[in-house]
């Protein structure tokens, strides 16, 4: 069996893995959309409440066409000997690659910047859409639930919102650590809760090692198909001859 054929069947077998997990997340996308509820029973107890408010369907569904595209793409390239579907395999791994790379970075240098962006989404919500709308209030209460935190940066994240003037002057339970009467905002000033966002720093510092790994993983796998793909597209014209 000769170099190129080896990689071309190891190109064939690599993304027949990708078509059918892609064929998998959209397929559970499209159950979990259509009917979420049985799709929670069958988890059982490792569904949890994260899953009955975050719209999981839509996600898998994108990221599934975005893998069946790329396994019909690359199977079909060489298959095909075709050297255009092999270059758009590898342009679109590549944009993948680099997007990545981008969020890294940005991430890495730049998380101020992230947390500006998310205070400017978060502090909004919380005044106008705590309380009022059903999603961004299940998000919170179960993200101050879980995390033991208590808004953004912390309780004052609450002061004049919506929520406080609809409760007379007093905040979200999770503000408080005392179950003893209503939290108001001198109680919450006594109270040690910190902001949502230092927990989840917190959580992503804990696991660095752990998403650093599958990241790295991820893109490993990702420079070699593009090696691979390229190696292909660059000796068809050799075969060809």
């Amino acid at each position: 069996m000769s170099c190129f054929t080896f990689i071309k069947l190891m190109m064939l077998f690599f993304n027949l893995l990708v078509f059918l997990g892609g064929v998998t997340l959209l397929a559970a996308g499209i159950w979990v959309s259509v009917d979420g509820n049985s799709f929670l029973h069958l988890l059982g107890p490792f569904s949890n409440q994260a899953l009955q408010f975050v719209n999981v369907g839509f996600f898998c569904i994108a990221i599934g066409a975005v893998l069946v595209l790329l396994g019909l793409l690359g199977c079909s390239g060489a298959q095909k000997e075709s050297k255009c579907l092999l270059l758009a395999f590898f342009s679109i791994v590549l944009i993948i690659f680099l997007a990545e790379v981008a969020a890294a970075v940005v991430a890495l240098a730049y998380s101020s910047l992230a947390e500006g962006i998310l205070r400017a989404w978060a502090t909004p919500a919380l005044q106008t859409q705590y309380s009022s709308d059903p999603v961004v209030t299940k998000i919170w209460n179960t993200t101050m639930t879980e995390l033991k935190c208590c808004g953004f940066s912390n309780y004052t994240d609450f002061e004049g919102s919506k929520f406080e003037k609809q409760n007379g002057g007093n905040l979200p339970p999770s503000c408080c650590w005392t179950d003893i009467g209503p939290c108001s905002p001198a109680e919450a000033a006594r109270q040690p809760v910190q902001g949502c966002f230092e927990h989840i720093l917190e959580m992503v510092k804990d696991h660095a090692n752990i998403v650093g790994g599958i990241a790295a993983g991820i893109g490993l796998l990702e420079i070699a198909a593009m090696v691979v793909s390229m190696y292909l597209y660059c000796h068809l014209d050799s075969r060809a001859s």
